[in-house]
């Protein structure tokens, strides 16, 4: 065998280009005062511009389109889309033409092409083209690999392929809280308020088309980014909902539990699935986007064997005066009863008024009782209600309550004389 042999040249040529939509052209102004030396020749320059805007040659602003002069940025949550062209350069004439189209991405392999059958034969100067699609799932390092396979006129089987490396970046980054609100301080049924911060981290800015959350079964989804405005709904980021780079834009939701799960105390403790965020948005001519999150978890608040919670409390009270607070107890074990016993102990600016160390009575299971207190404070300012003890006397297990909430104390109006 010849190594120095040249290696045989294809009959075929293969083309891959990336579709894309063009943009809007930018000039860049450039100008100068009248007493300068060019005078009002580089003003008149502008205004006879075509891609100048007329009256407004001075901004960056261009109403002409341009094709994309590379390959661009691809985006997760975006549709990839490629134009695939093999051409018979040679003067003879090509049977059997298979081009296969696989994208490989870190975790698998997809294959794009449009049809798997292979073209029969393909005459001089002729070329068979294809548009493929793909929606981009995965972030990092993508090669498209596009293979052809075909018989020469003698009945040589010929086989060539390309690789083309792109990287799909993250277009945005989304930061999730969770607030737990008690709506009903006497069931279960808490509110749960989630709150989803988006950030445009692309170049460009981004019109935001939807932005909801698909709840889980166990909850019933309110959105709280729109205000009622003579009657009508509008959103509170205006009726431009355009996000430009490196903005954040916060979306507020308010979940609450069905009752079929409500009423199951135990269902929705510990770690729970909220749902999905599912945002779409549009970039440059119209290019769409989607991404969805994946599910949600929350873990749900846990009161332990006992719960105690503030039924009524003055929000503003006078400083060394008395005032009343009405607590509810409840038993959340479900198969355990309890004897209670209520101690009070006194803070730095709370005093409890009435007698510590008083017997409650016997607490059955998923059972709860109504407690009214009466406290001073001798310290003005804002201050915390703390210093409530509930020991189990069957278990001698002392359950400890404090800054259960907070009230405004104020100094009493002088009585004039």
């Amino acid at each position: 065998m010849d190594v120095n042999q040249p290696k045989q040249e294809h009959l075929l040529a293969l083309k891959v280009m990336r579709l894309t939509k063009p943009t809007l052209f930018t000039n860049i102004p450039v100008t100068c005062e009248e007493r300068d030396l060019p005078g009002d020749l580089l003003n008149q320059l502008m205004k006879d511009d075509p891609s100048t805007v007329k009256g407004a040659e001075t901004l960056m602003l261009g109403e002409m389109l341009t094709l994309p002069q590379n390959f661009g940025n691809i985006f997760l949550g975006e549709t990839f889309s490629s134009y695939i062209s093999v051409h018979n350069d040679s003067n003879q004439v090509v049977k059997d033409i298979l081009v296969k189209a696989d994208l490989q991405t870190s975790s698998q392999r997809l294959n794009l092409s449009a049809s798997s059958a292979a073209v029969a034969e393909l005459k001089s100067d002729c070329c068979i083209d294809d548009v493929i699609h793909h929606e981009v799932k995965e972030i990092g390092t993508h090669i498209l690999v596009c293979a052809v396979s075909y018989t020469t006129q003698t009945g040589e089987k010929m086989y060539f392929r390309k690789f083309f490396k792109f990287q799909v970046l993250k277009p945005l980054d989304v930061k999730t809280k969770f607030y737990n609100a008690e709506s009903d301080l006497s069931s279960v049924t808490d509110e749960v308020f989630l709150e989803a911060q988006i950030q445009n981290i692309t170049t460009s800015p981004m019109f935001m088309e939807k932005v909801s959350l698909e709840p889980s079964i166990m909850y019933n989804v309110a959105e709280l980014n729109t205000v009622n405005k003579a009657g009508e709904s509008v959103s509170t980021f205006g009726s431009r909902t355009y996000l430009q780079p490196m903005d954040t834009r916060q979306y507020l939701y308010c979940l609450k539990p069905k009752q079929e799960f409500a009423e199951k105390a135990g269902v929705i403790k510990g770690v729970t699935v909220i749902g999905k965020l599912d945002i779409v948005w549009k970039t440059n001519l119209g290019e769409r986007g989607r991404l969805q999150t994946s599910q949600l978890q929350r873990m749900a608040p846990g009161y332990g064997d006992v719960r105690l919670s503030l039924e009524t409390i003055p929000d503003t009270v006078n400083l060394e005066e008395p005032f009343d607070i009405t607590c509810k107890i409840t038993n959340c074990s479900s198969e355990r009863t309890m004897d209670l016993v209520l101690e009070m102990c006194n803070t730095n600016s709370i005093h409890w008024c009435g007698v510590s160390g008083r017997q409650l009575g016997k607490l059955h299971p998923s059972s709860s009782l109504h407690l009214a207190l009466t406290l001073l404070s001798s310290v003005q300012g804002l201050q915390s209600v703390s210093g409530l003890r509930l020991m189990d006397t069957f278990l001698k297990r002392t359950y400890e309550y404090d800054d259960i909430a907070q009230v405004c104390v104020i100094s009493s109006k002088v009585k004039e004389h």
